[in-house]
């Protein structure tokens, strides 16, 4: 795989475990502990994330293959 799939793969994968995370911190029955925990995990997982978004959006686009448009007039033929 190239970079930039891999990249992106990054960015879908953590933007899903922060919204895991988030449904988990409504949780009663987690412990304060556990909660401080989650929280310290996401801000680490939303400081990755910005810093692939930063990458993501820095890179090069991929190049477009280069097809030489024709402008030039059709030809048209007037049939008697």
């Amino acid at each position: 795989m190239d970079q930039p799939v891999i990249l992106d793969n990054n960015i879908r994968a953590l933007q899903e475990w922060l919204r895991s995370a988030w449904q988990q911190l409504g949780d009663p029955s987690l412990t304060t502990f556990t909660r401080r925990e989650l929280r310290n995990q996401m801000k680490q997982c939303s400081a990755d994330l910005r810093s692939h978004l930063e990458a993501a959006a820095t890179r090069q686009p991929a190049p477009v293959e280069d097809r030489p448009r024709s402008v030039s007039k059709p030809e048209f033929r007037i049939l008697a």
